[in-house]
């Protein structure tokens, strides 16, 4: 496991660069999975443009204005962020050695911090000086829904992670009351369906603010999301976040299948789970005993299969929002299924003692059954810039 860019890169390439284990594994492959989704949301809605799904909105704008007080301040607090704290974590000692600890804490360089802010403040007083003109202009744009893919992916980001701690902390009430403050701040510890619902909620809140089609948007966010899912993955099972299956002892099924794949150990992991590692010294020295079902990697392969199986039928689907509900049997299909070899806190409560998951994953079936069944009553006869 590498809990952080700077084990990858020592272990990999033989690379001894002390500034990496500020770039946690797991963060750097959700924000590969968001770059990777963002091409691919914007082909789609490219192509559902193309055919006449969505329309275009117009917009004033003025240039030639002057930088303000605000976009200046702004600039400054970026900066300034980045100085106090990336930069500084090189100048002060025993930072590096617990990033997570250092980028929660208040510690950081001043000096550097100023300096930074400083700078990115003056650039952008500087960039907008040079477009400034003696009499601002109004102008009238035009703008696609492939246009705001940027803005998909910042309320998605924002949302998602929100949403995802909310869920998680929910689910595991009892550890947030012992601490709160903790549990709230901590980079681990999120809920995928967390991150989705309230993620959705505000795109779809957005879409309708800027008159774009829901239902089409739905049904272009369908593989996407799928493919973000398989890409995150990637980082809870290289950083091993905590998120994998229960112990496994049972005998391998297959001689050609490599052991890792079939009862992991999860050495080194980003969480500090199991027992320490003999002759391993410093941060990131345990590994699980016994080994557990490596259920991120089964996700990985799963959801791309899946993510390709709804590439395949989004051309295939005619009717509006059948992509969607496809989207949402299939995912509630594969979590649901998974959750049974998962690391989950269980409703004692309930029958069956189900999980969190596990309850999302059957309303969603039963929501994508329905919509496939009704999505021609609902949307088809609807006009495609109207929806």
């Amino acid at each position: 496991m590498y809990p952080n860019l700077y084990y990858a890169f020592k272990d990999l390439f033989g690379i001894d660069l002390p500034g990496l284990r500020l770039v946690n594994t797991f963060g750097f492959f959700v924000a590969l999975a968001f770059i990777a989704s963002a091409w691919v949301l914007t082909l789609e809605l490219r192509r559902k443009e193309n055919l006449g799904q969505f329309s275009y909105t117009e917009e004033d704008i003025v240039i030639g204005k002057p930088a303000g007080f605000s976009e200046l301040l702004t600039n400054f607090l970026l900066g300034f962020i980045f100085g106090f704290k990336i930069i500084g974590a090189f100048f002060i000692d025993d930072a590096l050695n617990d990033p997570q600890a250092f980028i929660l804490s208040g510690r950081g360089s001043l000096p550097f911090g100023l300096l930074l802010g400083g700078i990115s403040a003056f650039l952008k007083w500087r960039e907008k000086n040079r477009q400034k003109l003696e009499k601002p202009e109004k102008r009238v744009i035009r703008i696609w829904p492939h246009d705001r893919v940027g803005d998909f992916v910042i309320y998605a980001a924002a949302f998602g992670f929100l949403g995802a701690k909310i869920f998680h902390n929910l689910e595991n009430w009892n550890d947030f009351v012992k601490d709160p403050v903790g549990s709230l701040v901590s980079f681990s510890g999120l809920t995928f369906y967390g991150g989705l619902i309230c993620a959705g909620i505000a795109i779809i809140w957005y879409a309708r603010k800027h008159r774009i089609s829901v239902i089409h948007l739905c049904d272009a966010m369908a593989p996407t999301m799928m493919f973000a899912y398989a890409a995150g993955r990637i980082g809870c099972q290289v950083s091993g976040d905590g998120d994998w299956g229960i112990v496994n002892l049972r005998p391998k099924p297959f001689s050609w299948l490599p052991d890792w794949m079939w009862a992991y150990h999860y050495p080194h992991n980003v969480v500090g789970d199991g027992q320490p590692i003999p002759g391993c010294t410093g941060p990131y020295c345990n590994q699980l005993v016994p080994p557990v079902y490596p259920t991120p990697l089964y996700e990985i392969i799963a959801c791309f299969i899946l993510f390709f199986v709804l590439w395949y039928f989004r051309k295939r689907m005619k009717i509006a929002g059948q992509i969607s509900g496809l989207y949402l049997i299939l995912n509630g299909v594969e979590r649901f299924f998974i959750e049974k070899i998962r690391v989950n806190t269980h409703y004692e409560g309930l029958p069956f003692q189900p999980t969190q998951a596990e309850l999302i994953s059957l309303i969603m079936v039963i929501g994508g059954v329905l919509l496939l069944v009704k999505a021609k009553d609902w949307f088809g006869k609807q006009t495609p810039a109207l929806k």
